[in-house]
């Protein structure tokens, strides 16, 4: 084990004994293997993951991208498969090549937090006042998957919902908009993720290359 990937798990002990079990852990390799990106994982009961488990739409999207522009990622919001809400962070630990060598992220379950706050909101608010906005935005937060087929479904169900219709129903510029959000997303990352989009969307894997090209 390499003395920064020690450091990180020491720190990341340390983090789920002062915070409790509300808040995981999760160290991302992004040296290795993608499909099993996760290599060590405090509290995972919250979004039900292990050791062994595959990328977030955060690490694709990281992958995806020029390192040198790339910035953590502070207090956003997620959820769960089972649709509980949590307070992420995401930071982005480099190598001395200046590469991103793994990513440290923090997810806090807020859900009953979110409970209460709503409650309380209810309860103080009065008729001749402007009510309060909720402390929760108004931006959904993103799925966090289980491994990458998952992630790709999810990615895929975002990008048909972008455009607003069914694939039967889309033209040339609507397919083009589903491969470029796609690629925007890292989802190509994925292994044979190109044939099933190009199955999905009826093109052959010439056409997939170059609406993606078209991008650029």
């Amino acid at each position: 084990m390499d003395k920064t990937l020690s450091l990180l798990k020491q720190i990341s002990h340390g983090l789920a004994e002062q915070f409790g079990k509300c808040c995981e852990i999760v160290i991302h390799d992004l040296r290795h293997k993608l499909d099993n990106s996760i290599v060590h994982i405090e509290n995972g009961q919250v979004t039900n993951r292990k050791s062994g488990d595959g990328p977030s739409g955060i690490v694709l999207e990281t992958l995806s991208k020029d390192p040198s522009q790339i910035q953590d990622r502070l207090s956003y919001l997620t959820k769960t498969d089972d649709g509980r809400i949590l307070k992420s962070s995401t930071l982005y630990i480099r190598g001395d090549d200046n590469k991103i060598s793994y990513i440290f992220s923090l997810n806090y379950d807020i859900t009953e937090l979110l409970t209460v706050d709503n409650a309380l909101h209810s309860f103080i608010h009065t008729q001749d006042k402007e009510p309060q906005k909720s402390a929760e935005p108004q931006k959904q937060p993103q799925m966090i998957t289980h491994n990458v087929n998952e992630l790709l479904d999810t990615l895929i169900e975002q990008s048909i919902a972008l455009i607003g219709k069914p694939v039967a129903l889309m033209n040339k510029d609507d397919k083009v908009k589903v491969v470029q959000y796609l690629n925007n997303a890292g989802a190509f990352l994925i292994t044979k993720s190109g044939d099933k989009v190009a199955n999905l969307l009826g093109i052959s894997k010439f056409t997939l290359y170059s609406y993606m090209d078209s991008n650029k």
